[in-house]
C-alpha cells in the first residue's frame, strides 16, 4: 500500500459512518495561534478531531535554541494519537484548509512513527469539502482510545549539524519549499534573518498544487522532483526544509504521492539554522549551474520565540 495517498470529498463523505475511520481537522493559520481551534468549533467535518499545529503536531520552543516548530515529543505525540482514536489498522484521513501544508506535517509526523499506509490527505481540504456542498459538523468526535504505538525513524531526519558538516558535499541536496521571495532573501515576513541555506534549491510547496488547490498529477510531481533526486546507484542524500518544518512535509509528501522515495527532513529548517552565527547563509536565486558561493557568518541573532 502506499505511505501516502490522496481522497476526495465525496469518498470520504461515503464513508464516514465506516467503523475506525479517523479523522484530523488539522487547519491552522502562522498568523493567528487559535485559527484552528476556532475554526474547529464553528464547525468541521462529521467525527473529526481537532490536531493543532501548536500544542499536538510541535514542541516546545527553546528560544535561540529551537525552530518555530521543533518536533513534538514521541511520548506526547502517541498520547494525542491514541486520544484521536488511533490504532495500528485505522485509516486515517488529514484535511486543513485546502493547501494541504498542516495535514502534511500530520502525515509526517505518522509516517516518522511508524505509521506507513492508511493515511489519507482530503486533496483539495475544506475548500474542496465546500466546493462539493458536504456539511459540516458541531458534534464532538467519538471517545474511544486508540491503542497505536511507535517510535520514531532517525533516518528521516537530518541535525542542522549534519547539514553544515557536509554543505561543500555534491551529494547532498537541499529542497527549501519556501516562496521564491522569501528563499532570494528578497523579502521574510517571519524570521528575523532573510535567505536560505547554501546550495539549497527553491521548490515553492504551492507549485505541488493546481489552480484549483489540488495536488497536480502524480506524473507532473514526478517531472518536478525527479531532476533533483539521486541516479540509480548515487550516493546522494536529499533533504527537505523550509521555514520551521511544517511545509517541507508537503514536498515530501508530494514526492511519495509520485512514486519517489520518502526523502529526509531537516525538522528546524530556516528558523533553527539562523539561531547560530556560525552557520552560513546564501540569498539570491540558485544558480543554473554549480553552488550558490557561501556567504559571511550571521552575526548574532535573537529569534523570537513563537512565529
Amino acid at each position: 500500500m502506499p505511505i501516502a495517498q490522496l481522497i476526495t470529498p465525496t469518498q470520504l463523505y461515503q464513508r464516514l459512518e465506516e467503523p475506525g475511520l479517523v479523522i484530523l481537522d488539522c487547519r491552522a493559520s502562522l498568523q493567528d495561534l487559535d485559527y484552528g481551534r476556532r475554526s474547529y468549533a464553528q464547525g468541521h467535518i462529521e467525527g473529526a478531531s481537532l490536531a493543532d499545529l501548536e500544542r499536538d503536531l510541535s514542541g516546545k520552543v527553546v528560544k535561540g535554541v529551537t525552530g518555530r516548530h521543533p518536533l513534538p515529543s514521541p511520548g506526547h505525540l502517541l498520547d494525542r494519537l491514541q486520544t484521536w482514536g488511533i490504532n495500528a489498522g485505522s485509516d486515517v484521513v488529514l484535511y486543513d484548509d485546502g493547501p494541504g501544508a498542516y495535514a502534511a506535517r500530520a502525515w509526517w509526523l505518522l509516517v516518522w512513527l511508524g505509521k506507513r499506509s492508511g493515511v489519507y490527505i482530503l486533496d483539495g481540504g475544506l475548500k474542496a469539502w465546500h466546493e462539493a456542498r458536504l456539511p459540516l459538523s458541531l458534534n464532538p468526535p467519538p471517545g474511544e482510545r486508540g491503542h497505536f504505538g511507535g517510535k520514531p525513524d532517525a533516518d528521516l531526519t537530518v541535525t542542522a549539524h549534519q547539514i553544515h558538516e557536509h554543505l561543500s558535499d555534491d551529494r547532498l541536496t537541499l529542497l527549501d519549499a519556501r516562496a521564491q521571495a522569501r528563499f532570494n532573501g528578497d523579502a521574510e515576513p517571519i524570521d528575523p534573518v532573510a535567505g536560505h541555506i547554501p546550495g539549497a534549491y527553491c521548490l515553492d510547496f504551492t507549485k505541488n498544487l493546481q489552480p484549483d488547490g489540488t495536488f497536480l498529477p502524480p506524473e507532473q510531481l514526478r517531472e518536478r522532483f525527479a531532476p533533483y533526486l539521486p541516479t540509480a546507484g548515487a550516493d546522494t542524500q536529499v533533504v527537505a526544509y523550509c521555514g520551521s518544518g511544517v511545509t517541507a512535509c508537503h514536498n515530501l509528501l508530494a514526492m511519495c504521492l509520485a512514486g519517489l522515495p520518502l526523502a529526509k527532513l531537516y525538522a528546524g529548517s530556516w528558523s533553527e539554522w539562523i539561531t547560530d552565527p556560525q552557520r552560513p547563509v546564501a540569498t539570491g536565486p540558485t544558480p543554473s549551474t554549480g553552488r550558490p558561493a557561501l556567504a559571511q557568518p550571521l552575526p548574532p541573532v535573537l529569534v523570537p520565540q513563537g512565529r
